[in-house]
């Protein structure tokens, strides 16, 4: 292994060559450091030197465990094969939806074992990856288990970014070269990062970018009205943020709830997201009567979300559930009728 190592410092015309040789090999753990040599050589060709049936294989053995290489090594490969890096985005999807999983930590565990969102951090990455989980959001028709994949994935990407050198960090254009950037940097602050007290403003200031952007005449597609709506899916925890603010906090609801209102309902237009907004202000106020009662029961709280649960318009359903849940969290009422009911079904 060392002497065709060496050669490969020689001589970049052998490259090739060496990687068919390994085909057969690519599992034996005395050769990975050759596998490491190859996929962070790059010669000064124009043209991918290694066999793309090498690189295939290394992939399939990386993503069996067969095979374990250092992070480098696995970045490089993505960044050199296409093919792979959309392999290893479906292998990522395909093992977390095919399995019950029980909690947003072992989400998270197997989407960073899986090294894409530290590899993310190259915003070539980061792109093909985002392109892939777009397309799996709208293939499945939208359902709630790929947004939270997406959504977790983001969180990891961002802490990836955080952890990088100055030195080689990407600016966030980069990452997000068609967005308008102002509502790019407020929605990659992390929550954690403000103060609990300014987290209201900056919400509202996102709210407002957005309302901007959405009632801009520019937007005349559905496909550019899609493109500003996954831009904001993408960072839930500011969504839920806002809809915690919303019962915890002494906020103006207006810009929260037109937040969450664009978020659960992106195609209604003007005149429609209006009615979605009386309605889900309704509510929100029948809640809000109810937040400081210790003793609810059910009943309350049905005659609260009544008007719009019962409705056709599933986006409203949504948003008011989202509002629900979080009185049950923090509201003492809710929270005993929440305890009370685990307690049954357990």
């Amino acid at each position: 292994i060392n002497g065709i190592y060496f050669s490969l410092r020689i001589s970049a015309s052998r490259v090739n060559a060496v990687s068919l040789f390994c085909l057969p090999l690519v599992t034996l753990p005395d050769l990975t450091p050759l596998l490491e040599a190859l996929l962070l050589y790059h010669g000064g060709a124009s043209k991918e030197i290694l066999s793309s049936e090498f690189l295939e294989a290394v992939n399939d053995a990386f993503l069996k465990r067969k095979i374990s290489l250092p992070e480098s090594a696995v970045y490089s490969l993505w960044l050199r094969h296409l093919p792979s890096l959309e392999k290893a985005t479906l292998h990522l999807l395909d093992q977390l939806l095919s399995v019950q999983l029980n909690s947003l930590e072992e989400v998270a565990s197997i989407i960073k074992d899986s090294l894409l969102p530290q590899a993310a951090s190259h915003p070539a990455i980061f792109r093909t990856v985002n392109e892939i989980f777009k397309n799996a959001l709208l293939e499945t028709g939208g359902i709630a288990e790929v947004m939270t994949i997406i959504q977790v994935f983001m969180q990891l990407f961002l802490q990836a970014h955080q952890n990088e050198n100055k030195q080689h960090k990407f600016p966030l254009k980069s990452y997000f070269p068609y967005h308008h950037q102002p509502l790019v940097t407020a929605l990659i602050r992390r929550p954690f990062e403000l103060p609990t007290a300014h987290c209201s403003q900056h919400l509202k200031q996102i709210s407002s970018m957005l309302k901007t952007l959405v009632e801009d005449e520019n937007i005349s597609s559905s496909d550019d009205l899609f493109e500003i709506w996954f831009l904001i899916a993408r960072f839930g925890e500011w969504l839920d943020i806002a809809a915690e603010q919303l019962v915890k906090a002494a906020v103006e609801p207006d810009a929260l709830l037109w937040l969450l209102a664009f978020y659960y309902c992106p195609q209604n237009e003007n005149q429609k997201r209006t009615q979605t907004m009386v309605e889900a202000q309704a509510v929100y106020n029948d809640l809000m009567m109810l937040f400081s009662h210790t003793a609810l029961s059910v009943k309350d709280l049905e005659a609260a979300v009544h008007s719009v649960m019962d409705t056709e318009k599933c986006c409203n359903r949504h948003l008011v559930t989202h509002l629900l849940t979080n009185f049950l969290l923090f509201s003492s009422g809710g929270h005993m009728i929440a305890q009370k009911f685990i307690c049954r079904v357990s």
